[in-house]
């Protein structure tokens, strides 16, 4: 059972999140980074590329590791490191570039622009009435 959180952005900056469960999100099992896909799935009209993505423990998808494993490499610069000054390296815990069941997030590009309907808002909750507090 697979569940999917994917953010699309298209080119402009505009971003949305759809969550995909069971018999939708199947038809990315086995994609890998930079693959294409039908946006359909999540409701928006063209195709997506696929970019990255994180597990549920927050490791990230890398596009030149190979497989769905997780596997600790020797880095010194590019996804999954952050601050490495010239020279540096560091051993960090990285994913492969398939999408498996243990895939969270999925980072995509939309290669058109992003149709966003005003009716999925989500309207702000408005605060419970308070008591009156007693002296």
């Amino acid at each position: 059972m697979a569940i999917f959180k994917i953010t699309i952005s298209d080119k402009k900056g505009k971003s949305i999140t759809r969550e995909l469960k069971e018999k939708d999100a199947n038809p990315l099992l086995g994609l890998q980074i930079g693959n294409e896909v039908d946006a359909a799935i999540v409701g928006q009209p063209g195709k997506m590329r696929i970019t990255g993505g994180s597990d549920k423990s927050g490791v990230p998808l890398r596009a030149d590791i190979h497989g769905g494993a997780r596997k600790y490499i020797l880095l010194s610069k590019g996804v999954g490191l952050q601050d490495a000054e010239k020279g540096q390296r560091f051993r960090k815990l990285i994913r492969g570039n398939m999408i498996t069941e243990e895939i969270y997030q999925i980072n995509c590009v939309l290669d058109g622009e992003l149709k966003i309907d005003e009716t999925a808002k989500v309207a702000p909750e408005e605060k419970p009435s308070e008591k009156p507090k007693k002296a």
